[in-house]
């Protein structure tokens, strides 16, 4: 690959939102990522069964897990893409954080999903989880409540 093509790769890549980036031509490829590392070992979750019946999905003011008798309180920790959300590295692993877990700025919460790529989700802040709005396999949309964390 030209090196003139990939400095302009770059310069577009750093013009837009993306977060990574993979492209190939003939036998080389370029992969951009933006921020943190990337899980780099490929987990194996079985695929959702689809039903012909749809559930309502919950409400993003409601999470799924909660401590109980606790108003929400803290700051709302939002998706930074659109993907799958994995609570654990593995289905046999134990999730990463739960209600009631003190993290550290840093501490992994989460993997998301997007286009067979499986990216870590770091904590900003440290604090405690004080609710987990999605499970293992929901979809996330860009800007959708992950956690509460005070």
């Amino acid at each position: 690959m030209d090196l003139r093509k990939v400095k302009k790769l770059i310069e577009l890549f750093e013009e837009s939102q993306l977060i990574e980036m993979e492209i190939s031509e003939g036998e080389s490829t370029i992969r951009l990522n933006r921020g943190g590392p990337v899980l780099s070992t490929m987990m194996q979750y079985a695929p959702a069964a689809v039903s012909q019946q749809t559930a309502p999905l919950p409400s993003v003011s409601e999470p799924t897990s909660k401590v109980e008798g606790e108003t929400e309180t803290g700051s709302k920790i939002l998706s930074p893409m659109v993907g799958t959300f994995y609570d654990a590295s593995s289905p046999d692993s134990e999730p990463y954080v739960k209600v009631g877990s003190v993290v550290e700025a840093g501490d992994v919460l989460c993997i998301i999903e997007a286009m067979k790529t499986f990216n870590q989700f770091e904590a900003e802040e440290s604090g405690t989880i004080r609710a987990v709005y999605k499970q293992t396999g929901d979809p996330v949309e860009y800007g959708e409540s992950l956690f509460l964390i005070d």
